[in-house]
């Protein structure tokens, strides 16, 4: 409730209030300064090399969808944060709000300029975390947290999967360079790596956009203050996986699996997103609802490739952006007068907020698809592009039917029931928003009535670039037009009209039965908390295992893990090449391997821990002779004051511990380690087979006296061509000596007392 998400009546909250919204307003502005170059059909490029070596530039591509988005983002992010600053006047936590509102904007920016796979992962990335932030920007509240964390868990898996199918398509292009990436088509859709690739971007864009079964983590990003909301659902996150389908549509499009996926995804999730919209008492839950059906719309005409669907996609994902942050933001006002969003509490506003309520009626009139909107011409151009589906257009154009007569419903409920229904019984008596909170929805509203008067205006600027950016050609532009004759899409649009009025009507008797039904049906969300208690189960379990406290499980746990990576990585890449026999060993040779042998046996089966440390140190001693053996004496002697100084150190400490139980000695150990030893004998076999590369050593040797000063070149590279490295370990050393010490001495002050 908006009562609870501010702490104060000022006017507003000084610079953090007024700065982002000029930074917001001045990105909008420049975007407009481009409309004429690309409405023309110009591409406009920026690139900035960021990783050379790994052909990775942060690049800027502007394109008719790139610019549509970016309008979109920076427009509606002007009036949010001019909203917000008025909608939160006075908030403790503004400052931090207003941070995270800005990134939120700025990192979907940056996903939507993107010109390079890796810097369009960046950006999703930073989405997802600044959603996450925005979520539970109330995190005193528990439901904020839980449902922070499950927009981050379920996004973030999908962006996961969203990395990996962006990896393969960079390798099957040949480049990361989206520019590049968009003109092989029909290379990458003969590629064996395609199916893949789509399956795995699919992953991430269905899960950011949430398609069913991923849609139930956004009804509850409602957690988030209203700004927020109207921000997310109408132009930003939810938006960036019908964004990346857009952008990739040419390139991966045109095949049945494409065609079918995004058709059958985008059916269901409209659908079933509108009749749960229908349900909701909350007006945000209502809304919310309806944004996965637009979500689903989006989606479904993605998967098709002729110009009507295009057409229809374009125009939809502006007049969806405007409608659904105008209705957010007049649900705010509605809830900062009122001190409630429960539609069954609202009523008889319309007096007290006229003009509220004329925003309201104007937005929710383009929703419902009236004329002479521009929610009118989207739904007609919907209803030609589902029409125009290869495969069943009667189904398609039923789902259509369906969900735009329930949506139409819905924006009864939302904007005419609370204005012009009898007054409902309101925490707080009403009273019209400040100009600040009421910019938005009245800019917002009129730019839909604009648009819907002049469709040409937005056609020639919006619709026909980005309609080009997806298919190539101006040919498959259609007009936007509000009178096109009596045909299909016409009867179509009269059938939503009867079909909305009526059930709007018995909204409320359809809205228990729909409460009794998926009352009884098992919940997504529901079955979330259950799959987090489940894990947490699995972890605890895990973890009284492997995580016991006994040194000797975690070493075995570590080196079992190398050694089924040693094997696995033979078994799937082959054995290696064996380097030959070599001569026979020395005497000195058979000694030193013959110490080595027995100082390992001795560790392994003695009781005792003395000799256990002892044959340890035979171990040690025996690796310092192989040093001295091949002429490396000062890391021979290094070796020897370690083993020693262990020696004496574990020896001291073994005398205060008890005897080594009898049947210590575990077959499984010794199974292990002769393992581990085995595979590492065979890698360093297979490495002797290899061409020595003398390039380092040339450099160390040629540079070590006239840069470092020193002939001992091991001497050298540990204290100055590897300084850093050095001084970390010797960090870690000092950091596990202090903590030692700090233990120890709290150990002692525990026995003293």
């Amino acid at each position: 409730m908006a009562g609870n998400e501010t702490s104060g009546k000022p006017a507003g909250n000084g610079a953090a209030g007024v700065l982002p919204t000029l930074l917001a307003a001045g990105l909008f502005a420049v975007f407009m300064s481009t409309v004429p170059e690309v409405a023309r059909g110009e591409v406009l490029r920026w690139q900035l090399d960021w990783v050379p070596s790994l052909g990775i530039s942060l690049g800027i591509l502007l394109d008719g969808l790139a610019l549509t988005f970016a309008l979109l983002i920076s427009g509606i992010g002007t009036l949010v944060l001019l909203y917000s600053n008025t909608y939160l006047a006075g908030h403790a936590q503004y400052d931090r709000f207003a941070l995270y509102l800005t990134s939120f904007m700025l990192s979907m920016l940056g996903l939507v300029l993107a010109d390079d796979l890796i810097t369009l992962f960046v950006f999703w990335e930073l989405t997802t975390l600044t959603s996450y932030l925005l979520i539970g920007f109330s995190h005193e509240q528990e439901g904020a947290r839980r449902n922070a964390l499950q927009a981050l868990l379920v996004t973030g898996a999908g962006g996961l999967a969203f990395l990996a199918g962006l990896i393969l398509l960079g390798f099957a292009a040949g480049t990361t360079s989206l520019a590049q990436i968009v003109t092989q088509g029909e290379d990458l859709k003969a590629h064996a790596l395609y199916l893949p690739i789509l399956v795995l971007i699919l992953i991430g864009a269905f899960t950011k956009s949430a398609q069913v079964p991923f849609h139930f983590w956004l009804p509850n990003a409602m957690a988030a203050p209203t700004p927020v909301s109207a921000f997310l659902h109408s132009a930003t996150m939810v938006k960036a996986g019908v964004y990346v389908m857009a952008r990739l549509h040419p390139p991966l499009s045109g095949t049945d699996v494409w065609l079918w996926t995004l058709t059958i995804f985008g059916a269901v999730t409209a659908v079933y997103a509108s009749i749960l919209a229908l349900r909701q008492t909350d007006l945000k839950q209502a809304l919310a609802y309806t944004t996965l059906m637009a979500l689903g719309t989006l989606t479904l005409f993605l998967g098709q490739e002729s110009g009507y669907a295009m057409t229809a996609f374009a125009t939809f994902l502006v007049v969806h952006s405007l409608y659904k942050a105008a209705l957010f933001l007049v649900v705010g006002c509605m809830d900062k007068a009122t001190g409630t969003r429960e539609a069954d509490l609202l009523g008889g506003l319309g007096r007290a907020m006229p003009v509220t309520a004329v925003a309201a009626a104007v937005a929710a009139m383009s929703m419902a698809g009236f004329p002479p909107l521009l929610g009118f011409i989207s739904k007609e151009l919907k209803y030609a592009g589902a029409l125009a589906v290869a495969s069943e257009p009667v189904l398609v154009a039923g789902s259509m039917l369906l969900s735009n007569a329930l949506m139409m419903a819905v924006a009864g409920v939302v904007a005419l029931r609370p204005f012009w229904s009898r007054s409902g019984e309101m925490p707080r008596t009403p009273r019209e928003a400040p100009w600040q909170m009421l910019a938005g929805p009245v800019i917002l509203a009129a730019l839909g009535a604009l648009f819907g008067l002049q469709p040409d205006l937005l056609q020639q600027a919006l619709v026909q670039p980005t309609v080009v950016s997806l298919t190539g050609e101006v040919g498959e532009v259609k007009p936007l037009q509000l009178w096109a004759g009596i045909n299909m899409p016409l009867i179509l649009s009269i059938a939503t009209f009867a079909l909305g009025i009526a059930l709007y009507l018995a909204h409320r008797p359809l809205r228990r039965g729909l409460a009794a039904v998926f009352g009884r049906l098992p919940s997504l969300d529901a079955g979330w908390d259950r799959l987090l208690d489940g894990l947490k189960a699995l972890a605890g379990w895990q973890t009284g295992i492997i995580q016991n406290g006994q040194l000797g499980t975690y070493l075995a746990a570590t080196f079992a893990t190398i050694l089924a990576g040693l094997v696995g990585t033979m078994l799937w890449a082959g054995l290696p090449e064996i380097a030959p026999a070599p001569a026979p060993p020395t005497w000195q040779q058979a000694a030193i391997a013959a110490l080595i042998l027995a100082g390992a046996a001795l560790a392994m089966v003695t009781n005792s821990r003395i000799a256990a440390i002892a044959g340890l140190g035979a171990v040690g001693i025996g690796v310092a002779l192989v040093f001295i053996l091949y002429g490396a004496p000062d890391v021979a002697i290094t070796q020897l004051l370690v083993e020693t100084l262990v020696v004496v150190l574990l020896a001291v400490v073994m005398l205060r511990l008890p005897a080594l139980t009898p049947d210590r000695f575990r077959a499984g150990h010794a199974a292990l380690a002769a393992g581990l030893g085995a595979s590492v004998t065979l890698i360093v076999l297979a490495v002797l087979t290899v061409p020595f590369d003398r390039r380092l050593t040339e450099y160390f040797e040629a540079a070590s006296w006239p840069e470092a000063f020193g002939r001992n070149i091991v001497n050298v590279i540990l204290v100055d061509f590897r300084a850093l490295d050095t001084f970390g370990e010797i960090a870690v050393v000092v950091i596990a000596a202090l903590s030692a010490y700090a233990l120890l001495r709290q150990s002692g002050k525990g026995a003293e007392k």
